[in-house]
């Protein structure tokens, strides 16, 4: 099925983390230019997207059973409620679960080819942000979708799960997962003990240092944890701002967590190599947090594994401090 979808190259992960964090700062910046037309003209890219946009889709004879997915974390979800048999495709960045495997395609969920979406005869097509407007163009050729970006906190996530569930057919299964994923977190996050001073931390995106602010969900995750973001201190209409090692190295984070090992190689060791940042307190304590970039990018049934790891780091800085 794949070989035949699409005839573009694959990129790398690398170069696909740069289409996407270009994308969202080229949304973030033409948000930021109509800023006298928004409510909050502070608000960042995540606050201004709608979240589930079409939870009433209506599919001809009930469920969808030809589902296309174009957003890993969407893939997450569709299996993970139990919609796994609906789905016959999916993008080329759906790594999770193996299962999906068996319906990888070469679609880009940045750049998708309409045609062959059209060519897999999906009656659901299930996208993340919709930089490209695909919905319309599925749309104009009969094509139902349901579009629904990054959410901004971690209630937005549940929702998103489960209206994602109800539209497939599965909205108990959603409800649960969603139940168990709350009791979860709420466990892991009531198990840490809040340092007495707030633990300042840097979260790398990419190793061109683009990070996020405490404005993003990323953020607001590891503000379940009263966790102080460096990028805060930047100035800028960008949620998804590009440090300089400079600003970093004088910031000094207690923490640092990478979200770049996967993409980008990035380890404990690399960084401790990087000019003057020997001398950087999480550095010297040894608060290098390697994180799955996938994990750390995605609002599904993995985001107990996120705030775990979030709460492990955290607990080993406590630990450092004695």
């Amino acid at each position: 099925m794949k070989a035949n979808l699409v005839s573009a190259i694959k990129p790398t992960r690398k170069s696909t983390r740069r289409i996407l964090i270009g994308s969202f700062i080229a949304l973030t910046s033409l948000l930021a230019a109509c800023g006298n037309d928004k409510t909050d003209s502070t608000a960042g890219v995540e606050t201004e997207a709608p979240i589930s946009t079409d939870v009433d889709v209506e599919i001809d004879g009930g469920a969808p059973q030809r589902i296309v997915s174009l957003s890993p974390t969407h893939t997450e979800i569709l299996f993970a409620v139990g919609a796994g048999d609906q789905v016959v495709a999916v993008d080329s960045m759906s790594n999770y679960p193996a299962e999906s495997a068996a319906v990888l395609t070469e679609i880009s969920a940045y750049e998708p080819n309409v045609e062959a979406i059209s060519a897999l005869e999906p009656d659901l097509v299930v996208i993340g942000d919709d930089f490209s407007g695909l919905a319309e163009q599925l749309s104009a050729i009969g094509v139902a979708s349901w579009v629904s970006p990054a959410p901004l906190d971690l209630d937005e996530a549940y929702q998103q799960i489960n209206d994602l569930g109800k539209v497939v057919g599965h909205a108990d299964e959603a409800q649960s997962l969603t139940q168990k994923m709350q009791d979860e977190i709420a466990g892991i996050v009531s198990e840490i003990e809040a340092p007495a001073a707030p633990v300042t931390y840097y979260h790398e995106l990419d190793d061109t240092y683009y990070s996020v602010t405490g404005n993003t969900f990323i953020g607001s995750i590891y503000e379940l944890f009263g966790m102080r973001n460096i990028a805060d201190a930047t100035e800028g209409d960008t949620d998804y701002p590009q440090l300089s090692a400079e600003f970093i190295v004088s910031q000094d984070p207690n923490v640092i967590f990478l979200a770049d090992v996967n993409c980008c190689g990035a380890t404990a060791e690399n960084v401790a190599a990087r000019p003057g940042w020997s001398g950087l307190s999480a550095v010297i304590s040894g608060n290098i947090v390697a994180l799955d970039d996938d994990i750390a990018s995605r609002w599904g049934p993995r985001l107990v594994d996120y705030v775990q790891a979030v709460a492990t780091g955290l607990a080993a800085y406590v630990t450092s401090q004695g």
